[in-house]
């Protein structure tokens, strides 16, 4: 049987109660996994040390994310009826797709202080890197939901082993790893042609059904650049053959930084300025330099505006900038073209996912079959 957030007519996050951010840092929810475990940075127990928060932020670095994580997990790891991945297969999991043909994906629920409940899907398409969707409304599941399609947007590339390490803090909320597991991608359905007959097509002239022998990564890669993605996740809270197409339209609204001023400067006499100007800039320089430097200021503007506000931009803020313009946190590399928030069409692949259309009966219209 399937979750029951697949099975809504409507089926975004249920809302939240009391959405109110709390004011005390140390009573911010944890992240899980679909182990249901807490991550606590919390620090208790030695062998968990350096803290996620500290790792996942590259402050502190470790030279096996697998094994710090799943030492982690050994202490926080309870017991809960349901799906779920033992912690030694999901180590196994992430081990068997350390390579460039990985296939990795993992489905965050993410409940953010501000934008409340969204899922992050993660989508791995190198040895190092995946691409990331942010999904307000949940995974479709209803084959005859009455919000077919879901928007998913394109968030910044991440380290794969950030859908291992995930830390939770009083800023950013707390993250569940819903589930886990490796994708299929699937064939793109080409529109039914009209049959021909066995007189009209012989068997030599018929056409043969070649075997893709690409890797997983390298059809996700191919697809994801054709803007048409038909992707199977093979989890274990998922339903069997559990399949969603990703499109992106070609008026796709893309978030742009913004080329105007941020404000506007008031209107001063040039001549009034650069005299200004000059006088401060004499005054900082030695008598001995004070010649020289009032010949090249005649021929050098002095510095306004922007350009000054970039001399004195902070190293954060020249680090998230870099980040922006790559679309990829560093560790990760954006080798697949993806750019940042690009808004997709995610939807429920009805017939991939074995539902068929009634035709006849009490059903008929509705979408039947599938995972009941």
């Amino acid at each position: 049987m399937p979750c029951n957030s697949l099975v809504r007519s409507i089926s975004p996050p249920p809302t939240r109660k009391g959405s109110k951010i709390r004011k005390d840092p140390s009573q911010a929810p944890q992240r899980r996994s679909v182990l249901e475990s807490e991550s606590l940075d919390s620090g208790e127990g030695q062998d968990v040390e350096p803290t996620l928060a500290a790792v996942e932020a590259g402050h502190a670095q470790i030279k096996d994310h697998l094994e710090y994580f799943v030492k982690h997990l050994s202490h926080t790891v309870r017991p809960h009826p349901g799906p779920r991945l033992s912690t030694e297969d999901y180590g196994s999991l992430y081990k068997r797709n350390q390579h460039a043909q990985g296939h990795h994906f993992v489905i965050h629920q993410h409940d953010h202080p501000i934008s409340g409940v969204h899922y992050d899907l993660r989508l791995q398409f190198s040895e190092t890197s995946s691409i990331s969707f942010a999904v307000p409304y949940g995974m479709p599941g209803n084959a005859n939901s009455q919000r077919p399609n879901r928007m998913a947007i394109e968030t910044r590339v991440h380290n794969i082993w950030n859908n291992l390490i995930e830390s939770a803090s009083h800023a950013t909320g707390s993250l569940l790893i819903w589930d886990t597991g490796e994708y299929e991608v699937m064939p793109r359905p080409q529109p039914q042609r009209q049959k021909t007959t066995d007189d009209e097509l012989s068997a030599s002239e018929a056409p043969e059904h070649d075997v893709d022998r690409r890797s997983e990564s390298e059809k996700l890669f191919a697809a994801f650049r054709s803007r048409h993605i038909h992707l199977r996740l093979h989890g274990t809270k998922l339903p069997s053959e559990y399949t969603v197409a990703l499109r992106l339209p070609s008026n796709n609204r893309v978030k742009r930084p913004s080329t105007k001023p941020r404000a506007k400067r008031r209107r001063v006499d040039p001549t009034k300025a650069a005299q200004l100007a000059r006088q401060k800039y004499s005054a900082a320089t030695s008598d001995t330099e004070s010649d020289e430097l009032s010949d090249s200021s005649k021929t050098t503007p002095p510095v306004f505006g922007a350009d000054e506000d970039a001399a004195i931009a902070s190293e954060d803020d020249s680090e998230d900038a870099a980040i922006r313009a790559n679309n990829a946190y560093p560790g990760s590399e954006n080798t697949i073209g993806s750019v940042h928030q690009r808004h997709w069409f995610l939807t429920l692949d009805r017939r991939y996912s074995g539902f068929h259309k009634e035709r006849s009966g009490s059903n008929a219209g509705r979408w039947v079959g599938g995972w009941g």
